[in-house]
């Protein structure tokens, strides 16, 4: 005959049962109840997301190993800077297939993940958590510099395709110190747009006339992406009013940087902007859809 079992056996058979499952049930979560990218002690961060990509040996200028990827779908960075009104320069990152992750600096790489490097020429000036900057005019000596900014696995691994890293370029050009205008000039304008000129004859005026009570008016023409007159300065000064003209084939936004005034560009139909010039400095002129820079107003 078959003895029953004690009670008390039966429930140091289920609390045991028990602690196994709260046991496995930790393990699977990691700290805090959630699952962690983290790597595990004694792994170096290199290791920790082998799994990702391809570990190269070369490296990059910072001394960081390279992650190829793919290039289908592998992470990708442009950036714009755009002049201050107060100090320096507004830096913004437009990436694809990539997400900022600051709360996971440190773990294991994962796909289209990290943070990215700001350099000025090849010299480290800041970590990236996310898609806008302010670089500060202190930090740019005077001259023709180049901005990159390169994108990172958590791991602190660079995510490179075809053996070069992922990263995007923009030159700068800072003026010396207590010079006219802000303080500073403006970068080249983003990949795939004309440079801007560094004349300031700037865009020529309207022939039509001006509406009531503006000093200058300027007229501009966007088709098939490009600006008509080609993108200059135009000098004013402060307290003048100045009328924009501008025709666009393509339905867009107009938008006067620093005085944060915009203007529907309706397509092809002329929209007029009058805008008081109450603010020294450096301002660019742009479209939003198709990100065209078509003037830069010189306040003094």
């Amino acid at each position: 005959m078959t003895r029953a079992a004690r009670p008390g056996s039966r429930l140091r058979t289920a609390a045991l049962a028990a602690a196994a499952l709260l046991l496995a049930g930790g393990a699977a979560a990691g700290c805090g109840g959630r699952p962690t990218t983290h790597h595990k002690p004694g792994t170096s961060h290199e290791q920790a997301g082998g799994s990702v990509g391809t570990l190269l040996d070369a490296q990059d200028g910072s001394g960081h190993r390279l992650r190829e990827v793919p290039a289908e779908g592998a992470p990708q960075v442009r950036v714009t800077v755009r002049p201050d009104s107060e100090d320096g320069w507004n830096l913004q990152l437009a990436v694809e297939h990539f997400r900022f992750t600051p709360d996971s600096t440190g773990g294991a790489a994962l796909p289209g993940a990290g943070h990215a490097h700001l350099e000025l020429d090849g010299r480290k000036l800041a970590r990236l958590y996310g898609p806008w900057f302010h670089l500060p005019a202190a930090q740019v000596p005077e001259g023709a510099h180049t901005l990159t900014v390169r994108l990172y696995a958590d791991d602190h691994t660079a995510w490179a395709v075809a053996g070069k890293p992922v990263e995007g370029m923009a030159a700068l050009t800072a003026a010396a110190p207590g010079a006219s205008g802000s303080g500073h000039d403006h970068a080249a304008p983003p990949t795939g747009q004309a440079p801007t000129g560094q004349a300031p004859t700037g865009p020529a005026p309207s022939d039509g006339p001006p509406p009531a009570g503006v000093d200058r008016t300027v007229t501009l023409t966007v088709r098939d992406g490009r600006v008509s007159p080609a993108p200059g300065r135009t000098e004013l000064k402060r307290g003048e009013r100045i009328a924009l003209r501008v025709t666009s084939d393509r339905a867009d936004t107009l938008h006067v940087h620093g005085y944060d005034k915009e203007l529907a560009l309706p397509a092809g139909q002329e929209a007029t902007l009058v805008l008081t010039a109450d603010r020294t400095g450096l301002f660019e002129v742009e479209t939003h859809a198709s990100r065209l820079v078509l003037t830069q107003l010189l306040v003094r």
